[in-house]
């Protein structure tokens, strides 16, 4: 579970005020899927860093209740020069994992072939986000943080990226952020939207997406 008590987060850009959390209070429930819906640059990435813990808040307080995963989309914590394999075990060390069981696990769900044994330097972007989401999915954490990584691949890749996710959710949480609605209904059980600072958490899946649409479409019709 965690629980996010007034917190606040505004980012200054050539002396311009940018409010991505604006006293939010919201708690995610345990092993409940929430997506969360936005526009682009609404502050969901940084939300969800904020959640994770790689970001402060300004103000109030972010409250975790048991283990929760990096940003699954988000690969900035590989050394660029080591290889695939040689991150992997990094980060199984760090959180007392077998290293072993770990490597073999994310070689043959990434499908990085030859690749897991090169610099990640060398890595696609897609690739390194594959491989995020293989780090992250052999770990177990109580909550998972996924940042449309599932978007990463081909068709195939995709369903076992969500097959597997289904999986973890049976035993933990994830808080999700996502720009395809048919995924937020087939795996998120709530969602919530981000708007100007405001966090709207919606028990019922569909208010939120309605929600969602109709923020959109205020947009489009703005930039008309």
């Amino acid at each position: 579970m965690i629980e996010l008590r007034n917190v606040c987060k505004t980012y200054v850009t050539n002396g311009r005020h940018k409010v991505v959390a604006n006293h939010i209070t919201v708690v995610f429930p345990p092993r409940r899927a929430v997506a969360v819906l936005g526009r682009n640059g609404a502050g969901k990435s940084t939300l969800l860093r904020m959640i994770s813990g790689a970001m402060d808040p300004d103000s109030g307080r972010v409250i975790r209740h048991g283990t929760v995963s990096w940003p699954v989309g988000f690969a900035g914590s590989f050394h660029a020069d080591l290889t695939g394999l040689q991150n992997v075990r990094f980060i199984g060390r760090v959180y007392g994992v077998d290293t072993d069981e770990l490597a073999d696990f994310v070689a043959d769900f990434a499908e990085l072939g030859d690749h897991f044994n090169l610099p990640v330097r060398s890595y696609s972007s897609g690739m390194k986000s594959r491989l995020a989401f293989g780090v992250s999915m052999g770990i177990h954490f109580d909550t998972y943080l996924v940042d449309e990584v599932t978007a990463v691949g081909d068709a195939s890749f995709k369903s076992k990226s969500e097959l597997l996710f289904k999986q973890r959710l049976s035993e933990s949480a994830a808080v999700m952020v996502t720009h395809t609605m048919g995924q937020v209904r087939r795996m998120c059980h709530h969602a919530g939207v981000l708007e100007n600072g405001n966090f709207y958490f919606y028990e019922d899946v569909e208010e939120a997406i309605a929600h969602h649409e109709r923020v959109m479409g205020s947009n489009d019709k703005g930039d008309e």
